[in-house]
């Protein structure tokens, strides 16, 4: 099974970024986008796991300590650089708790033998890929100039940054992802409450 914990988007906002989606994807129709279904905000990637694991997987996660706080969903941006762009991504702001739940799942893992990130927490909700990019933030060796979102960045340098409103993050999930030709789908498996 692979597996994932993410936090979940409000309705209201989800709304607000299909309708922004809706308005520039023909800037960069070469680029894989996320259905709206599929948007979340990933707090840690735990990878292939047997399906024996997932109990263990989620009482460690209900033993996660963290706090509930308000996320604002604004602006864009693109991974690893605007010229080498892999990804398209809105950006997030939040207070310090929700950098702190991502390290306590991350840590709460570990136990389990699932690698700690190597990486800082980089809130983010990815909107598109380009084909056959990784949706990893940093740079890899085999980034170079691409051109998959170079119409699309055109059109939005003329346009004021997008803001889609904020929510109240209250809860996480533990998600399944299964990989197919149409694109990833997920499910939820647990829900965990935030203090």
């Amino acid at each position: 099974m692979r597996l994932f914990v993410a936090l979940d988007i409000d309705d209201p906002i989800r709304e607000r970024i299909t309708r922004f989606v809706e308005g520039v994807r023909n800037f960069a129709p070469d680029a894989r986008w996320a259905k709206e279904e599929s948007l979340h905000v990933t707090l840690k990637f735990i990878g292939e796991q047997a399906e024996s694991s997932v109990d263990q997987i989620k009482e460690a996660l209900a033993a996660t300590a963290g706090r509930s706080t308000q996320v604002v969903f604004r602006g864009y941006g693109f991974f690893p650089t605007a010229k080498s762009a892999r990804v398209f991504w809105i950006g997030m702001e939040a207070g310090p708790e929700l950098a702190a739940l991502a390290a306590s799942v991350d840590a709460s893992m570990a136990p389990l033998g699932i690698a700690k990130e190597e990486r800082k927490f980089t809130p983010h909700l990815t909107l598109a890929r380009s084909s056959g990019g990784s949706g990893a933030p940093g740079r890899r060796r085999e980034d170079g100039p691409r051109r998959t979102f170079e119409h699309l960045q055109e059109k939005l340098s003329a346009l004021p940054a997008p803001d889609f409103g904020s929510m109240t993050a209250r809860e996480f999930f533990l998600y399944q992802s299964r990989l197919s030709p149409k694109g990833s789908t997920y499910t939820k498996l647990a829900r965990f409450d935030l203090a």
